[in-house]
């Protein structure tokens, strides 16, 4: 048996980790004085509330190497293989921590596999990962399969404000434009694990979601034909909007549409809105 181990920034459903017989560690949002554990005591909902509140920007950190080996050790001592993969390697340290702790235990019990990505470009691949377990791959085979596809997940979010990214310091080029952000809705993207402002439409929100639905036009027949994400952040009128149009460009079996977590929101601010997917060789 393998077990699969995500954290919370994976932005699956609580019904998807069920489901998918996926373990969850939650990361940590500070905010007020006061250190949350997201998706336990903290909803996204409640992070922007208390935003409001304080006034102020909520930090994120991630859990320590004893949290990550506990995670591990309860599987391990049942007899299970583990399987970690959680936000990237280059936009937390997340998964440093999980190398520690996976150092512990023979490497061919448990590995940590990284996603080079964040929010469902995670989830895809925990899909990928789900899928290879439940059809009997070991855990090397696993391994092996996923990191193949780890370069192939497509990942695009339009961003309603700046002012998260930029003082989050997690998206290089934000800086160069937070200066006239006003009217700007960048596009940000993952390539080879770190967050880039790919374009800078002006205008109303929906440009910027016809410039997502524009990426996708140019993928459209090399889409994988599983599924595909929809992920936001207190963007739903614009998630059933881009539900609609890709249901026009792409035929794929299942369009899941999820919010983000509170980190993953900390970073990107609401209404942001992404389409994530894998595309084909």
């Amino acid at each position: 048996m393998v077990k699969i181990i995500t954290d919370c920034t994976s932005d699956l459903s609580t019904e998807m980790y069920q489901q998918l017989d996926i373990e969850v560690i939650p990361l940590y949002v500070t905010i007020g004085g006061k250190t949350y554990q997201d998706g336990v005591d903290l909803t996204m909902e409640e992070l922007y509330q208390k935003i409001q509140q304080f006034g102020e920007l909520p930090k994120s950190s991630a859990v320590s190497p004893a949290v990550m080996l506990e995670h591990f050790k309860k599987h391990y001592d049942k007899g299970d293989d583990v399987l970690f993969m959680g936000i990237g390697g280059q936009l937390s340290s997340t998964y440093q921590t999980a190398r520690l702790a996976a150092s512990e235990f023979p490497s061919n019990r448990v590995r940590v596999v990284d996603s080079q990505n964040l929010s469902t470009g995670i989830g895809l691949l925990l899909l990928k990962a789900a899928k290879f377990r439940d059809q009997g791959d070991d855990l090397e085979t696993i391994v092996n399969k996923v990191e193949k596809i780890v370069p192939f997940v497509r990942t695009q979010f339009a961003i309603n404000t700046l002012e998260y990214l930029h003082k989050g310091g997690r998206c290089s080029g934000t800086a160069r434009i937070f200066g006239t952000w006003l009217k700007i809705k960048p596009i940000i993207t993952v390539i080879e694990g770190q967050l880039y402002v790919a374009k800078k439409p002006r205008g109303k929100f929906t440009v910027a979601l016809e410039v997502l639905l524009d990426y996708l036009r140019a993928d459209k027949d090399r889409v994988d034909e599983d599924c595909l994400f929809i992920t936001h952040s207190l963007a739903t009128e614009d998630a059933q909007y881009l539900r609609a149009k890709i249901q026009e460009i792409v035929k794929v079996k299942q369009i899941y549409e999820t919010q983000a977590s509170g980190v993953i929101s900390t970073h990107c601010g609401p209404r942001t809105i992404g389409i994530l997917y894998i595309v084909n060789k």
